[in-house]
């Protein structure tokens, strides 16, 4: 619980008509609180990566879900926490510009509230939107309510941006959707109310508004096990140890967690709470449209979007089993200025470990399989303008030259005007919706010829996968063993005849 009753201070309990004035009230008292947040991951959209070196953040990095920031900005700009952010000439420095209500706002409104400002039209969010039934729609916060109702960030304040990650709910992680808010300990044991009743930050622990836990360089091996006191909480192990598993319970599960993440097991499945992840998206097909000249929007059974004009061709899952690799915990990303294969399905991230590597442990993973556009003559990774300056918000899909070339020319990067598509790949790492001990993968979920493991590279265990030369000592030895039972059971069947 907060320290103090925000809603008693009398510089709070004025009408507010900027989220500017709000922040300036804020600072009065939190005097160093927006410097902190200027020197963090949520404010700055850019970083060197201090394992590999590498530039990374949201204007380097893409993906193959909304792929760059680049021209994109007044989608993007629903979740950065700054007050007017702008494409152009937006100060950085600027003190008054650090959204508060953003992470502190307590009621759980704010974010929609902010998103429906007109930074974006509604078809940014709203693929079926039709425009003929539809009005445009203005919620304008309240800020003079919302600035007595600050807090400590609630699971609602982090999943407003969170949860609803490059294109909807639940559409990216796989394990991070909007079920969350209201979870039951079947879908996370840790922030269910029947569960732990955790929020966010009792994991995500901030110091000086850095927060714990990074999706550019998160923790492959924690090896220093329960540091609770000194703030960690990032990693399974600085709660639970490096022997999570109590005296009593099978003995043989301590042994596996050298080489196996605590998340493999407990973690079974993705997108468990009635919200489905997208599996692939085809932005190739975007630009379709019907007879008159109209945008298609085409669902299946679920009512799930599996094709639209603006977005192209989509595939979903719910309870998606993950896939599985060896993870250190090093990412390496592929950039705008890296040249890749055109014929080849390109990596977007590479997680980096092998069976040889000490630090290494199998990681599940969410999958996200793509389609998305290259410079076909310079061979390499572009960003694309979805939301461009035309009157329903987006610039029209199938004009890719046009869309390429805004989005380049914001990266300060040329563009040739030749566009491509590829493949493309990216693996999440994840984290969330864990579930009870009971029902966490049993021994034959791995254990056995077409179990999970069965495409981990460099792994072989009992039950699974197939070395010829063991195959045939371990065929030898069980043959040898059991001529061995026989011709023993022959002599003392001989044997006791003779005496009889």
């Amino acid at each position: 619980m907060s320290t103090a009753d925000h809603s008693s201070f009398e510089i709070l309990r004025q009408q507010f008509k900027s989220g500017m004035e709000l922040t300036k009230a804020c600072l009065s008292c939190h005097n160093l609180a927006a410097k902190q947040v200027r020197a963090s991951s949520h404010w700055n959209w850019e970083m060197p990566n201090g394992r590999t070196g590498q530039m990374v953040g949201k204007r380097n990095v893409l993906n193959n879900t909304m792929m760059a920031i680049s021209s994109n900005g007044p989608y993007c700009a629903r979740c950065h926490i700054s007050n007017d952010w702008k494409e152009e000439g937006f100060d950085y420095t600027a003190e008054d510009q650090v959204d508060c209500l953003a992470c502190h706002d307590t009621t759980g409104t704010y974010a929609s509230n902010k998103w429906h400002q007109l930074r974006v039209k509604c078809s940014a969010c709203h693929v079926d939107w039709d425009k003929s039934k539809a009005r445009e729609v203005v919620r304008k916060p309240n800020l003079s309510k919302l600035a007595l109702q600050v807090g400590r960030p609630t699971v609602q304040s982090c999943g407003g941006c969170h949860f609803y990650a490059d294109g909807g709910d639940g559409i990216k992680q796989g394990d991070l959707d909007s079920s969350l808010a209201t979870a039951s300990r079947h879908l996370d044991v840790h922030m269910a109310k029947d569960g732990l009743d955790y929020n966010c930050v009792t994991c995500h622990k901030t110091e000086h508004h850095q927060m714990r836990g990074s999706q550019y360089a998160p923790e492959g091996k924690d090896e220093h096990g329960m540091d609770v006191v000194e703030g960690s909480r990032a990693t399974c192990e600085s709660c639970h140890g490096l022997l999570p598993h109590p005296e009593g319970v099978n003995p043989k599960l301590n042994d596996h967690v050298d080489r196996i993440a605590c998340q493999t097991c407990h973690i079974p499945a993705l997108a468990r709470g009635g919200r489905p992840t997208k599996t692939y998206w085809d932005w190739s097909t975007a630009g379709r449209v019907d007879d008159a000249g109209k945008d298609i929007v085409e669902k299946d059974e679920q009512g799930r979007v599996i094709y639209s004009s603006k977005r192209g061709g989509a595939q979903w899952a719910e309870n998606l089993t993950p896939e599985y690799v060896w993870f250190n915990g090093q990412i390496d990303f592929t950039t705008l200025d890296d040249s890749i294969d055109p014929n080849g399905v390109v990596q977007l991230n590479s997680l980096a470990g092998s069976s040889d590597d000490p630090k290494a442990r199998i990681w599940p993973v969410k999958v996200l399989r793509g389609k998305q556009p290259i410079d076909m003559e310079k061979a390499t990774l572009v960003s694309a303008s979805l939301f461009g300056k035309k009157d329903d918000g987006f610039w029209k899909t199938f004009d890719w030259p046009a869309s390429i070339g805004a989005a380049m020319q914001a990266a300060g990067r040329e563009f040739s005007g030749k566009v491509g598509f590829v493949e493309t790949e990216m693996r999440i790492p994840v984290n969330h919706m864990i579930a009870p001990a009971e029902e966490a993968l049993a021994c034959e979920s791995c254990h056995s010829r077409n179990g999970r493991m069965k495409d981990v590279e460099g792994l072989y265990m009992p039950g699974i996968g197939s070395v010829p030369i063991l195959d045939k000592l371990f065929l030898t030895v069980a043959l040898l063993a059991l001529m061995g039972v026989l011709l023993h059971g022959v002599i003392r069947v001989i044997s006791n005849r003779k005496k009889g």
